[in-house]
Formats: C-alpha cells, sequence, structure tokens
C-alpha cells in the first residue's frame, strides 16, 4: 500500500499536469473552482492532504471525474493485473473514508473498479459541476448500509443492493449506521453521454 506521501504526490503530478495541459493558470483554476489559489499551490506541490471534496471540486473544474485524478495515465505496456498489495489505497482526511484503485494502473480498459470503506458515522457531500467526459457509474454495497442522496432523492442501500448514478446533482454519501459498510464503484466509458457528472467517494 502507497504511504500518504506517495499518493500526494501522484495527485499533485496529475492535477499540475491536467491544469497546463487546458493552459490554466493557477488563478485560473481557482476561479473555475472556488478552491483558492493558495491551496491549490499546496496540492500541486505535494504539501497539503485535499479532502475528498476539494478533489471533486478540482476535477469538476478540469472536466473529469474524481477517479481520475488517482489513475495513472493509460499506456500500452502496463500490466493487466493488479495484486491487491499493490493498488493504491487514499484516505479522505476529513471523513476517513478509504478508497482503493482496484483496476490494474494504466490498463487501457473501458471499465474501471474502486472499494470504497466508509466508517460509521461518515459523511461526504459533493456539489460541483458536470464533467466533459462521458461515464457511466453503478454502486455495489458488499457490506454495511449507506444512505445516497441524489439531489432530491435519497435511497438507503443495503448489502447487495447495486445503484446506477446517472447523476447531475448534488450528491451526499452517509454512512448513519454504527459500523463501517463496505462498497464497490465501477465506471466504464459512456460513447453516448456528452455532459455526464459522476462523482463517488
Amino acid at each position: 500500500m502507497e504511504a500518504s506521501s506517495d499518493i500526494n504526490a501522484h495527485l499533485a503530478e496529475r492535477l499540475r499536469g491536467l491544469r497546463v495541459e487546458q493552459g490554466l493558470t493557477l488563478d485560473g483554476l481557482a476561479e473555475r473552482t472556488g478552491v483558492s489559489r493558495s491551496m491549490i499551490s499546496l496540492i500541486e506541490r505535494a504539501e497539503s492532504s485535499p479532502t475528498a471534496v476539494i478533489l471533486d471540486k478540482l476535477a469538476a473544474g478540469l472536466g473529469v471525474t474524481l477517479a481520475s485524478l488517482f489513475a495513472d495515465k493509460k499506456r500500452d505496456t502496463a500490466s493487466p493485473l493488479a495484486r491487491r498489495a499493490e493498488q493504491r489505497v487514499w484516505r479522505d482526511p476529513d471523513s476517513g473514508y478509504l478508497r482503493r484503485n482496484l483496476s490494474p494502473p494504466g490498463f487501457p480498459s473501458p471499465i474501471e473498479l474502486v472499494e470504497v470503506v466508509m466508517p460509521a458515522g461518515a459523511r461526504v457531500a459533493y456539489d460541483s459541476g458536470p464533467r466533459s467526459a462521458g461515464v457511466s457509474q453503478q454502486i455495489w454495497i458488499v457490506e454495511g448500509e449507506i444512505e445516497l442522496g441524489l439531489g432530491d432523492e435519497t435511497w438507503r442501500l443495503l448489502a447487495g443492493d447495486c445503484l446506477c448514478m446517472d447523476i447531475e446533482q448534488p450528491t451526499i454519501f452517509r454512512n448513519l449506521s454504527h459500523r463501517s459498510a463496505r462498497y464497490l464503484v465501477a465506471l466504464a466509458a459512456d460513447p453516448k453521454s456528452s455532459s455526464p457528472s459522476r462523482r463517488f467517494p
């Protein structure tokens, strides 16, 4: 499992690379996302551990998914196998939820799998804008339960439940129980979608 410093370094490189590719200055990205210039600068220097909410705002401003910030660039030489011990793991410093990239890093596949463990009582709320890249998302509860708010709708998801998340609205994840919940998130490229907004903790 990667140390938090290694993950912060990876996030720093991805964010800086995406910003430069789009010709955005620090001030430009700050204006677009509502995240301060100083905070973005700290993140890009790997001197700050950003929360999931901040990362989601930055991802939205860059027109990508939150998941893409943790992924590696696709390459033909990437291995099709990701051993458990080598999978990238990150903990949100605010809510304490743990996300694990299950898919082989950099392997050119239209599907990406992520495992999430949300502690008892944890809450993560996203309210960022639409993304440019088309992605479809589903969430499958492995154990425990999650209350998931999508705009005006609220879903109580129990072990074994699976929900398709086609969202263009505020999203709130809550674990109201007294034990951790674990769930799988599956993302796939969706060529039929022109302006999706997919997010997950």
